[in-house]
């Protein structure tokens, strides 16, 4: 907690108590004060108590810990793909995914000064959605871990010629100017988050409610092996919406992937798939079932 910059502690520290007095009320999210997550955390749980974390690790450790009832994690950008390591984190985590939550991402750039500015610190995603913009501008990116924690950087080291991409209030938070807005190289840009906790969401499968599982498997080492293990969910109609490979470790010899399928176990068209793809697979775990927080199709 205490890796966060200097302006930011203070308000750090104000939210962690009310957390750490309520922690079954208390969402864990990464980042300082003002970041996405912590204005996703707020919307997607409006009753909750937002438990900033300094890392992804944090905030998932916060939830195993009992230090907060649930977590809420970017996992893919519609702009720049991936976050990168969750699809490692998450399975690891032993957490599972009890909702989703889809959010537009504006980003704002801000300093002590109007610029112009020589080098901007933020998150990778943000960086990586303002690409063009910065490289219009001859706006050196630079790596933070997270949007609003660069914002409280830049203000705590002085630099005029620096700046900061991070959501608009993180200028009114840290104190600093805000030379520029809606910075992100598109206008369609959306963030979808995760929600975690300790236990699966109960939720029983049911025609009328619209649902997404989640889950990993890794195939056998074999010819054909994706196309076996993919197969069931052609033949019994199950929509895949996401599918991505990953690789664990360094043997580079059967890859991972990550997949979410419209629909719950409990149905039959659903169990058979799954059946026929943890068949053809080394092995096949489901990080868990939620509803819909966007329609698909």
């Amino acid at each position: 907690m205490r890796s966060f910059p200097g302006p930011a502690l203070e308000i750090v520290d104000r939210l962690r108590a009310a957390a750490d007095a309520n922690p079954d009320r208390a969402i864990a999210f990464q980042g300082s004060p003002g970041a996405n997550s912590h204005r996703a955390a707020t919307e997607a749980r409006p009753d909750a108590l937002p438990l900033p974390c300094f890392s992804f690790e944090d905030a998932l450790e916060a939830v195993k810990d009992g230090r907060a009832g649930q977590a809420i994690i970017p996992i893919e950008n519609s702009q720049h793909g991936r976050v990168a390591d969750i699809h490692f984190l998450l399975p690891e985590s032993g957490l599972s995914i009890v909702g989703e939550y889809f959010m537009p991402i504006h980003h704002a750039l801000m300093g002590l000064g109007q610029g112009p500015f020589e080098a901007a610190y933020s998150h990778p995603q943000a960086l990586g959605q303002s690409r063009l913009y910065l490289r219009e501008r001859s706006i050196v990116p630079l790596s933070y871990a997270d949007t609003a924690g660069a914002a409280a950087f830049v203000a705590e080291k002085g630099d005029p010629k620096l700046a900061a991409i991070a959501p608009a209030i993180a200028a009114e938070l840290y104190g600093l100017n805000i030379a520029d807005t809606h910075v992100e190289d598109s206008d369609d840009n959306m963030t979808r988050f995760v929600i975690l906790a300790q236990k699966p969401a109960a939720l029983a499968f049911d025609a009328a409610v619209a649902t997404i599982t989640t889950f990993i498997f890794e195939v056998k080492n074999i010819p054909a092996a994706l196309y076996k293990a993919l197969g069931g969910f052609a033949t019994n109609g199950v929509n895949m919406t996401k599918l991505e490979s990953y690789q664990e470790g360094a043997s580079f010899s059967a890859s991972k992937f990550y997949a979410d399928i419209i629909g719950a176990p409990g149905d039959p068209a659903v169990d058979r798939a799954l059946e026929e793809c943890r068949f053809h697979s080394k092995e096949l775990r489901i990080l868990g079932t939620y509803e819909q927080g966007r329609k698909r199709g």
